[in-house]
C-alpha cells in the first residue's frame, strides 16, 4: 500500500464523527432500520445540526410508519417535529394519553408535547412527579426498580414542564449515587459504566441547572471508535449505532426538549 493511499486512509479515519457515522447509516427509504432506530438517529442528528436534507429524508421514512405503542407514538412524534415535519395525527393521540402504570409512556408525552410547542398536561405532570420513589428515581414501570435512564427522562420532561425544586435535587442526587470511578453513570447499581447512561445523565444535569462534569465526557470519549462510533462500554461494542445516536444529544450539550434552529 503506497504511502499517499495510508495518508488519506489516516486522514479519513481522524475527520470521522459521531454525527457522520449515524449519517452514513441512513438507507434509501430514509429511516436507519426500523422506525425506533430511526427516531433516535433523527433526535440525535438534529441535536448534532444534522443537513436538512438527511432530516427531510429521515422524516418522511416516519410519516409512512404506523407506531402502536404509547412511547413509540411520542418517539416518532418528537424525531418528525424535529425534522421540521408537523405529526398532527400522532400529536392528538399524545394529546389524550392518560397517565398509568407505564412511566416511561408519561415521560415521553410530555417530552414529545413540549417539543411541538404545546403545554404540558397538569394531569401528566402529577402523575409523573407522585410517581417519584423514596430513593429519587423513575422506572419505566410502576412496578418496576427506579433506573438512570428512566430518571434522566423524567427530569428533562419534569424541567420542560417548569418543575424544578425539590423533585429535580432529588433525581440528580439519584443520578450522582450511580457515577462510577471511571467518570461513567450505570443503569442500576452494580451494572457498570454504559455509554447510553452517561449520555442520558449528562443531559438531565443539564436540563437541571448542572454541571456534568469532566469525567462524564472523558469516560465518553474512551469509548469513541475510530469510524466516530461509540462502544456500548468498556467490554461490549454491542448496536453501536443505537448508542452513537443516543450519544449525540449529549456530545452537543443539549437536553429534551431540543432547541433547533429553524429550517
Amino acid at each position: 500500500m503506497g504511502l499517499k493511499l495510508l495518508a488519506t486512509l489516516a486522514a479519513t479515519v481522524a475527520l470521522a464523527t459521531p454525527a457522520g457515522y449515524v449519517a452514513d447509516q441512513q438507507r434509501d427509504d430514509g429511516g436507519f432500520g426500523d422506525p425506533q432506530l430511526t427516531a433516535w438517529a433523527t433526535l440525535g442528528l438534529a441535536a448534532s445540526g444534522a443537513d436538512a436534507a438527511t432530516l427531510d429524508r429521515a422524516a418522511a421514512y416516519l410519516a409512512r410508519q404506523e407506531p402502536r405503542e404509547p412511547t413509540d407514538v411520542a418517539l416518532v412524534a418528537m424525531a418528525r417535529t424535529v425534522a421540521g415535519d408537523r405529526p398532527d395525527t400522532l400529536l392528538a393521540r399524545l394529546r389524550a394519553h392518560r397517565p398509568g402504570k407505564l412511566l416511561n409512556a408519561t415521560i415521553w408525552t410530555i417530552l414529545a408535547l413540549r417539543q411541538a410547542g404545546e403545554p404540558a398536561p397538569p394531569q401528566l405532570v402529577h402523575s409523573l412527579r407522585a410517581a417519584q420513589r423514596s430513593s429519587g428515581g423513575w422506572s419505566w414501570h410502576a412496578a418496576a426498580a427506579p433506573d438512570t435512564n428512566d430518571t434522566a427522562a423524567a427530569i428533562q420532561a419534569l424541567r420542560a414542564a417548569g418543575i424544578g425544586g425539590r423533585p429535580i435535587e432529588r433525581a440528580v442526587a439519584f443520578l450522582r449515587r450511580h457515577q462510577n470511578r471511571d467518570g461513567g453513570f450505570e443503569l442500576t447499581d452494580g451494572r457498570g459504566s454504559d455509554a447510553q447512561s452517561t449520555a442520558w445523565a449528562i443531559q438531565a444535569l443539564l436540563a437541571a441547572g448542572r454541571t456534568p462534569g469532566a469525567p462524564a465526557y472523558r469516560y465518553l470519549a474512551r469509548l469513541r471508535r475510530p469510524d466516530g462510533s461509540y462502544r456500548y462500554s468498556a467490554r461490549y461494542a454491542t448496536t453501536p449505532l443505537w448508542v452513537t445516536a443516543q450519544v449525540l444529544p449529549a456530545l452537543a450539550r443539549k437536553s429534551f426538549p431540543l432547541v433547533v434552529s429553524s429550517r
